[in-house]
């Protein structure tokens, strides 16, 4: 890649980002930047997605892996470039560039190797994988839907790792909203979550400016509103409370608290990160998150904090981001 198209590519990316602020732009504005630094080399060889004490990362758009023990210490990196990455029960995600200006969505085994791959339109921004290793989701951002005033919105989809079964875009679903049945051409979704089934799933829909945490059933291929201000959910390892990014006084040029809700109660905490947090945290266990935040010229570095509200925030992974524990 040519540093005239690093450029060009950057330029376009940044301008989607401020007009995506209320979907997670951050994330975006830096997808497209080429890599600082090369991987070492027979990295593929060290690198695993098998269950065990570590924590899978990006650095430098690079696979990555540290000690859960010693997150701050020394880090093996393959040499398999991802812009996204999660993984879980030994499966991997990795949204990767396909060419210069396309990405594919990438399925991988244990052992980094390719078992599906899914071309997509758009920027990558969002990944997971359920607990069990079965379901891989993804969002990506797309131009040209008519409905928007920006000219860019999301697309979102599930694959079924076990029969193949794709679904493109969630806005295929039927909607249910405060109870009644729901159709508007401006719906998007983003931000995907599974429940411990394969069936059930938790994201965001947005429509008519407003944003909501949505229930998903993938076999009726429906999903119905639960809350309002709920973007980029994360269920718990229990299944009891989902972190998400809630938007300063309901609007996301305030930015985003990360916050957790109980779903028995319905009743959101606040965490004690006070700064914007622009992305889908992980559980790092049943009591901490992990979270990408970006310093003022742009590199990333993964934090934690506790879910329960109290504590403080530490750094975790300096120099990098889509962090997942590998269980």
């Amino acid at each position: 890649m040519t540093a005239m198209s690093t450029r060009a590519k950057l330029g376009v990316v940044v301008a989607s980002a401020v007009l995506l602020g209320t979907v997670a732009a951050g994330y975006a504005a830096t997808a497209a930047q080429a890599p600082r630094t090369p991987p070492p080399a027979g990295g593929e060889q060290a690198v695993t997605l098998a269950p065990g004490p570590r924590l899978l990362a990006i650095t430098d758009r690079h696979v990555s892996t540290v000690a859960a023990t010693d997150p701050a210490g020394p880090r093996t990196v393959a040499g398999l470039e991802c812009l996204r990455v999660y993984a879980a029960a030994g499966t991997g995600v990795c949204l990767k560039p396909e060419t210069a200006w396309s990405y594919q969505v990438v399925v991988l085994d244990a052992t980094l190797r390719q078992t599906r791959a899914v071309s997509v339109p758009g920027l990558p921004n969002r990944a997971r994988v359920s607990a069990s290793g079965r379901m891989v989701s993804w969002t990506t951002f797309v131009g040209g839907d008519s409905y928007t005033s920006s000219g860019f919105s999301t697309r979102t989809g599930i694959l079924d790792t076990r029969t193949g079964t794709t679904v493109v875009s969630l806005e295929e679903f039927g909607i249910t909203r405060d109870g009644r049945a729901y159709r508007n051409a401006d719906v998007n979704y983003w931000g995907v979550t599974f429940t411990a089934d394969d069936n059930r799933f938790y994201a965001t829909m947005a429509t008519g400016g407003r944003r909501y945490l949505v229930r998903g059933d993938l076999a009726a291929r429906s999903v119905e509103t639960l809350k309002e201000n709920v973007e980029c959910p994360s269920l718990s390892p229990d299944g009891t409370r989902l972190a998400f990014k809630e938007a300063v006084d309901a609007d996301p040029a305030k930015g985003w608290r990360l916050s957790v809700l109980d779903l028995s109660s319905m009743r959101v905490t606040a965490t004690a990160e006070v700064r914007s947090v622009d992305d889908q945290a992980a559980w790092l266990d049943n009591e901490k998150l992990a979270y990408t935040l970006r310093r003022d010229d742009g590199q990333p570095d993964v934090w934690s904090v506790p879910a329960h509200g109290s504590g403080t925030p530490a750094l975790v992974i300096p120099g990098a981001e889509s962090p997942s524990p590998l269980t």
